[in-house]
């Protein structure tokens, strides 16, 4: 115990601005990241504060290394792996009223958790690439769910950190969202509240949801974990009014640096540990490159994006909202995006280090890169029918570009 307290302690030192030499702030950060966390009361008081609902007991639950959610299809046909989450949305983007804005399929001793999540992969239909995905809720402890309910996929982190420093400047620039120039492609920036009372430009998660890195770290924080943050104080998590025994269990924090059960020194070194998860470079391969261009993928999917005092930020996103197609339309919205709109995925460690669970889009219903390619419609619908156009060796030639990414 006194280990992890020494931990806490050199959390503190580190993240809360003493000198750090040979980036002993990432290795601090990569330390929180992977901190398995316990129930409140626990006699490790530096690492309690768990749920009381919650999904995963660590980020690296779902994002082991810094990576994708691994998952993939068993032998029933459904998905399965850390990672998979169901989001709840109504029409205007709130949460449900019972269950709130995710289902959390784990609770601590006491608790019920709130349903057990079956992903199934449906029969894919005439003219689909593959098969959809829809989440089956079994077991609800609160009786049923009125808002409607999505898939989300635990993303790579991989260079995202990265995306605070782009220039709004830039974003703005690329945002048409009235399709003035007549190329079909007509993305939007997503403004949203910034917590301080003001909007600020969306760059973070599948619909641009979050604003700063910090922002959406404390997020995933409070809705995966449970856990509360000096961005989001309720030691709840997401768990509602109606969920009494949830809010009224006991709850960590207190002995971190702050009252928080994640003080704010620990955000800010897992927000150095991911700075530290820098992409690699592209492989020199030109030919790759110039189907990635003459497809038509660039243009949303924009490789680099210009730095706040110069330079580039690695990319391969334009971080707007565009409409993807029925096909990928998913009701679970947020914000004021519509439900077929998504933030362009930064393909920056697309594939990963573990071929055997590569699932792609948000809901991991693609298998393969070409599957997820064809599953683009709306704004993309130009660059899939380029694809699907070109000859095998190029087409090969792009997908091996993207695997290089």
């Amino acid at each position: 115990m006194r280990s992890l307290a020494l931990t806490t302690t050199l959390i503190v030192a580190v993240a809360g601005g003493a000198a750090a030499a040979g980036g002993l702030d990432a290795i601090v950060g990569k330390a929180v990241f992977e901190r398995v966390w316990v129930a409140a009361g626990a006699s490790t008081g530096s690492a309690d504060g768990l749920g009381p609902l919650h999904n995963a007991r660590s980020c690296a639950g779902c994002h082991q290394g810094g990576g994708a959610a691994r998952i993939s299809a068993n032998d029933r046909g459904d998905l399965a792996g850390a990672g998979l989450v169901v989001r709840l949305a109504d029409a205007t983007g709130q949460g449900d009223p019972v269950y709130g804005d995710q289902i959390q399929t784990r609770g601590l001793p006491g608790q019920a958790a709130e349903a057990e999540v079956v992903f199934a992969l449906q029969t894919a239909l005439d003219g689909e690439p593959g098969p959809r995905v829809t989440p089956r809720l079994e077991a609800l402890a609160f009786g049923p769910v009125t808002a409607a309910a999505g898939v989300r996929r635990a993303p790579s982190l991989v260079g995202l950190a990265a995306f605070d420093t782009v220039d709004a400047a830039a974003i703005l620039a690329l945002a048409d969202p009235h399709d003035t120039d007549g190329d079909g492609i007509s993305g939007r920036v997503h403004f949203v509240g910034d917590g301080a009372g003001g909007r600020a430009i969306g760059r973070y998660g599948w619909r641009a949801t979050g604003a700063t890195l910090d922002r959406q770290v404390a997020a995933a924080f409070t809705v995966d974990l449970g856990l509360s943050t000096e961005t989001f104080p309720d030691p709840a998590g997401d768990c509602t009014p109606v969920q009494t025994a949830c809010r009224d269990a006991r709850h960590g924090g207190g002995d971190r640096g702050g009252p928080h059960e994640v003080a704010a020194p620990m955000t800010a070194a897992i927000g150095a540990f991911l700075a530290d998860l820098r992409p690699r470079a592209p492989a020199d391969d030109a030919p790759g490159a110039a189907v990635f261009a003459a497809t038509g993928c660039a243009a949303c999917h924009v490789p680099v994006l210009p730095a706040v005092g110069g330079g580039t930020v690695p990319a391969f996103t334009d971080l707007l909202l565009h409409d993807l197609g029925d096909g990928l339309a998913d009701p679970a919205v947020a914000g004021d995006a519509a439900p077929s709109e998504w933030r362009t995925a930064p393909l920056v460690g697309l594939v990963g280090r573990h071929p055997a669970s590569r699932r792609y889009l948000h809901d991991g219903r693609a298998s393969t890169l070409d599957e997820a390619v064809l599953w683009h419609g709306g704004e993309a619908t130009a660059a899939r029918a380029s694809y699907r156009a070109l000859s095998v060796a190029d087409r090969e030639a792009l997908l091996n570009y993207l695997e290089s990414l």
